[in-house]
């Protein structure tokens, strides 16, 4: 590998009072609740939304439901590639961090949680369709995903994020709302009960390009399985604290995000097809723009193509034709 192809590490805290930088995707899903005139109030009760869930799965020695609140940090990773100087942020991250209240201490989280990268969104937004043009059959590049999946890998095998952070990313979305999952008997007392998919989605396959397994789990009081990527062993490399922090926020942003799938009236039964257009819902006190969302994946994966996949593209080819 280039020797000059360095990662650094940015963080900064997401409470009530966050502004989006100008580097942040502002599709992220915590950059759009922190813009607009409610955006403190989001943020207030987006937060508090996450310390109550986390309290009610962390029930022991908790008989008030108030012994943990959890602290976020955004993690902001920025790529130099010739050793110029010249930076452009890759990816970004969430790291959960949890206060026990009747001890006084700060427990790590874990790293991972929302996922975001200018590279995925250039990959789904641009390189998918123009793919597709003019095609009669939808289809995907033979190399779809391989360059993200290389730089994905490449952080996380860096020194950056050796010295930042002590256990491997652990990644949380929503379950894709053109599968069907089935319940099997394997059960989790923090992560719930297990569900399969009847086939592979295309994000799945992304994702393991980047190194990560998936399986999906619906924890305690929840109404529909969470896709939970990861490396390694997700039941027994994490503390029971550890994976709460990660449902207790994923899960809330999925509420305020997909509400007709996770704030869904009914719970998933043993066999579950999500599904968006589910009138069957409550929706929560907190605004979001999902329309916009979509909207600027675009204008982002444009961005990355002019700033970040052409002006290396030669360098990419070769990097990419290698293994890491």
């Amino acid at each position: 590998m280039n020797k000059h192809f360095t990662f650094t590490i940015n963080s900064i805290c997401l409470d009530e009072n966050y502004h989006p930088s100008d580097k942040t995707r502002i599709t992220t899903n915590f950059a759009n609740l922190a813009r607009g005139s409610h955006r403190q109030a989001n943020l207030r009760n987006a937060l508090k939304m996450i310390d109550n869930s986390f309290n009610a799965l962390a029930h022991w020695d908790n008989p008030k439901g108030d012994r943990y609140s959890v602290e976020l940090e955004i993690i902001s990773v920025n790529l130099d590639i010739d050793g110029s100087g010249q930076t452009f942020p890759s990816i970004e991250v969430l790291k959960t961090n949890i206060v026990d209240h009747k001890t006084n201490k700060r427990i790590e989280g874990i790293v991972g949680n929302n996922f975001s990268s200018y590279v995925r969104d250039y990959d789904f937004s641009v390189l998918l369709a123009e793919h597709n043009k003019g095609q009669a059959k939808f289809s995907i590049p033979d190399d779809f995903g391989r360059l993200h999946g290389k730089l994905f890998q490449s952080f996380v095998n860096s020194d950056a994020y050796k010295q930042n952070f002590n256990k491997p990313p652990v990644i949380c979305l929503s379950v894709s709302d053109n599968k069907t999952y089935h319940r099997i008997e394997n059960q989790h007392p923090v992560l719930g009960v297990e569900y399969q998919p009847n086939e592979s989605s295309l994000t799945e396959q992304y994702f393991k390009k980047m190194g990560l397994q998936v399986r999906y789990f619906m924890p305690p009081n929840s109404v529909a399985p969470l896709a939970f990527y990861f490396f390694g062993d997700l039941l027994n490399d994490y503390t029971h604290l550890e994976l709460i922090s990660t449902i207790s926020t994923m899960g809330t942003f999925q509420k305020i995000y997909r509400p007709e799938i996770y704030n869904a009236n009914a719970v998933a039964g043993k066999c579950y097809q999500p599904n968006l257009k589910n009138l069957d819902h409550s929706l929560t006190q907190i605004v979001y723009d999902r329309a916009e969302r979509s909207q600027l994946a675009n204008e982002q994966g444009k961005f990355a193509a002019e700033h970040f996949i052409k002006p290396y593209q030669t360098f990419f080819e070769q990097w990419s034709a290698n293994s890491v």
